[in-house]
C-alpha cells in the first residue's frame, strides 16, 4: 500500500500517533487509506449536499475494508459570480481544486480516491485529478438541481438570466421577475439543464470514471446515498484489482464524450475541458476532434438551453443511457473500459430502463439537427481556433458591424441601455484566461440579448467563455486572445467581421497587419494574488488553458 510510507514501522510512530488522536485504532489504520474527496460548500445549491454524500460514501469505504479519509476543497459557484469580478475566479479554481486534490492525497500516501463534485469547475478538476493521480478512484457527481414551475412550464436559472434581460427591455414587471427568481431554484443540486455542470457530469461516466447511471440521480432524489455507499464500495475493488483512472481515458473514451457533447448540444466549456483533462492523462486531443464530433453527430437530446427539457426529465427518460444506447445504435460510439471492471456497451445493457415514456430522445434517423452544437472555426481572428455556439440556430453564417468592448460589464451596460441595435457584432475582448485574467462567462450579456428579442439578429464574439447555458449566436474561446496580441485585439468600431460556419471561418477585411504596428499589449489587471500567478502560467484556451505546460498551437487562417 502507497500508505505503509506513512504509517508502516517504527519510524511511522509519530504519525500513528497523529492518526490514533482521530479515533483510529490498530485495525483501521492498517487497512488501506481512501481519500473521500468533495466540493462541499453551502454558498449556492450546487455542492450542498455533498457532505452527506461523503458520509454515505466513507460507510461504503468502511463496509468493503478501507478506511476513509475526507478532505474538503473549494467551489466556485458561476451562477452567482456571473457578471462579477468574482467570475474570474472560475476558471482559475479549476486548477486550484486539481491541485488541491494532488496535494492531500500525495501528501499523505493515500491509496485510493473517492471525489464528489457539483458543479461548473469542480468536475473537470475532479477528472483531471485523477488522471494526474492514477491512483485507483471513482468520481460522483452531486445529482442536478430539480427544475422549478412556471404557468407549467419548467425552469432553470437560465430563465432568471433571460428574465433580467426582459425586465431591462421593459417587457415584463419587477413582480414577474420576482416570480421566476423565486421558482427556479427550489433546492440542492447544479443548474438543472444541459449546462456545463450537467455537460461534465455525463462526460465523467462516458470518460469511465463514474458508473452508468449513478450521475443522472439527481441531487435530492432518495436513491442518491445509496449510489454514493456503492462508489465508496466500488473504490475498494478497483484497489483490489489495481484499476486505474488512466486505463480507462483512452482517446476513444474522449471520442465519445466529444459526441455525446455533440448529441445533446452541450455546453463549449466541454471542450475546454476535455482538453485540459486529456492533458493531463497523456490522451491525444485537439480542437478538431471536437468539430469531427459535432459534424458527424446529430442533436437527438431535447435539453435545455435551446430545448425543451431539463436534466431531472431526462433522468426520467432513461438519462446518459438513453442517449448513448441510440447513438449506439448507429454505430457512433466505441465500446470502452470503465471503473466497474466492464466495458461502456454492458453497462449500457444494463442500465435501468426509462421510468416515463417521453420524447425527450429522438432517434439518429429523425434527430432534433442534423449536426452536433457547436463548430470550430479559424480565420484571420481566431488563427488558433474559436468555438461557435450553433444550438437553437437555423443558420450557419453571420455578418455585422463591429461594436468593440474591453470589458464584459461595458458590454453588459450597452445592450441595458438599448445601445445594441440588430446587425451588430459584440466583441469583448481582453476577458481571456491571461487577460480576464481567468475567462469569465458572459451569460449576463448573451441571456440579456435573449431577454431583449435581440438573440436572432446580433452576433457575439469574446476571448472569454459562454455559460451552458448560452443560446444564440455567439462564438467563445477566441485564440490567440487580445492579452497576448491576438487579431481579436486590433479590431475597431465599426469594422465588418463574418461568420462562415460552411467554410469554419471568422474574419473580417479590416487592414490587421497594417494596425499591429500601434498595439501595445494592455497592462495586467492583477498584479498579485492566485489571479495573478494564473495569468502568468496559463495556456492558450486552444489547448485547454492549463497551467503546467500547454503545448503551443499553431496558427492558421482555415480549417
Amino acid at each position: 500500500m502507497r500508505s505503509d510510507t506513512m504509517k508502516k514501522g517504527p519510524d511511522r510512530a509519530p504519525a500513528r500517533a497523529m492518526m490514533r488522536a482521530t479515533g483510529l485504532d490498530d485495525d483501521a489504520i492498517g487497512k488501506p487509506l481512501v481519500a473521500v474527496v468533495h466540493t462541499w460548500s453551502n454558498v449556492s445549491p450546487c455542492n450542498l449536499n455533498l457532505r452527506d454524500l461523503a458520509n454515505e460514501v466513507a460507510d461504503g469505504i468502511r463496509a468493503a475494508g478501507g478506511t476513509p479519509v475526507e478532505f474538503n476543497t473549494i467551489a466556485v459557484t458561476d451562477g452567482m459570480a456571473m457578471g462579477t469580478p468574482g467570475m474570474r475566479a472560475s476558471l482559475v479554481s479549476r486548477e486550484v481544486i486539481a491541485d488541491s486534490i494532488e496535494l492531500a492525497v500525495n501528501g499523505h500516501c493515500l491509496d485510493a480516491m473517492v471525489v464528489l463534485c457539483g458543479c461548473d469547475k469542480t468536475i473537470p478538476a475532479a477528472a483531471m485529478a485523477l488522471a494526474r493521480l492514477d491512483i485507483p478512484g471513482v468520481a460522483l457527481y452531486g445529482g442536478s438541481i430539480g427544475h422549478g414551475k412556471l404557468h407549467g412550464k419548467s425552469i432553470t436559472v437560465q430563465d432568471v438570466f433571460e428574465a433580467v434581460g426582459a425586465h431591462g427591455a421593459g417587457k415584463i414587471s419587477d413582480a414577474e421577475l420576482t416570480q421566476v427568481e423565486t421558482r427556479a431554484c427550489p433546492g440542492a443540486g447544479a443548474c438543472g439543464g444541459q449546462y456545463t455542470a450537467n455537460t461534465m457530469a455525463m462526460i465523467l461516466t462516458t470518460l469511465g470514471l463514474s458508473p452508468v447511471g449513478f450521475n443522472d440521480v439527481p441531487a435530492t432524489h432518495p436513491d442518491k446515498a445509496a449510489v454514493a455507499r456503492c462508489c465508496g464500495e466500488l473504490v475498494m475493488e478497483c484497489f483490489a484489482a489495481s484499476r486505474t483512472p488512466r486505463q480507462l481515458m483512452t482517446r476513444e473514451a474522449f471520442v465519445n464524450a466529444a459526441r455525446l457533447v455533440a448529441a445533446t448540444a452541450g455546453s463549449t466549456n466541454a471542450a475546454l475541458h476535455l482538453l485540459a483533462i486529456a492533458h493531463e492523462a497523456g490522451v491525444e486531443l485537439d480542437l478538431e476532434d471536437f468539430n469531427a464530433a459535432s459534424e458527424q453527430t446529430p442533436v437527438i437530446a431535447d435539453l435545455m438551453p435551446a430545448g425543451r427539457y431539463s436534466a431531472v426529465e431526462m433522468f426520467e427518460a432513461g438519462g446518459v443511457a438513453a442517449i448513448a444506447n441510440e447513438l449506439r445504435r448507429a454505430g457512433m460510439l466505441s465500446d470502452t473500459p470503465t471503473v466497474t471492471g466492464r466495458h461502456f456497451f454492458a453497462e449500457l445493457d444494463d442500465a435501468p430502463p426509462a421510468q416515463v415514456a417521453h420524447d425527450l430522445v429522438r432517434s439518429v434517423d429523425a434527430p432534433i439537427k442534423p449536426r452536433g452544437g457547436y463548430a470550430i472555426l479559424y480565420g484571420n481572428l481566431a488563427p488558433q481556433g474559436c468555438i461557435l455556439k450553433l444550438a437553437g440556430l437555423g443558420r450557419s453564417g453571420f455578418t455585422g458591424t463591429a461594436r468593440v468592448f474591453e470589458s464584459e460589464e461595458d458590454a453588459f451596460a450597452a445592450v441595458q441601455n438599448d445601445r445594441i441595435k440588430k446587425g451588430d457584432f459584440i466583441v469583448i475582448r481582453n476577458e481571456g484566461p491571461a487577460g480576464g485574467p481567468g475567462m469569465r462567462e458572459m451569460l449576463g450579456v448573451t441571456a440579456a440579448l435573449i431577454g431583449r428579442g435581440l438573440g436572432d439578429d446580433v452576433a457575439l464574439m469574446t476571448d472569454g467563455r459562454f455559460s451552458g447555458a448560452t443560446r444564440g449566436f455567439m462564438v467563445g474561446h477566441v485564440a490567440p486572445e487580445a492579452a497576448r496580441g491576438g487579431p481579436i485585439a486590433l479590431l475597431r468600431e465599426g469594422d465588418r467581421i463574418v461568420i462562415d460556419g460552411e467554410a469554419r471561418t471568422l474574419s473580417t477585411d479590416a487592414d490587421l497587419d497594417a494596425r499591429r504596428e500601434s498595439w501595445n499589449a494592455p497592462p495586467p489587471k492583477v498584479t498579485r494574488g492566485a489571479l495573478a500567478k494564473y495569468a502568468q502560467l496559463v495556456g492558450s484556451a486552444s489547448a485547454g488553458a492549463v497551467t503546467n505546460g500547454s503545448t503551443p498551437y499553431r496558427w492558421r487562417t482555415s480549417a
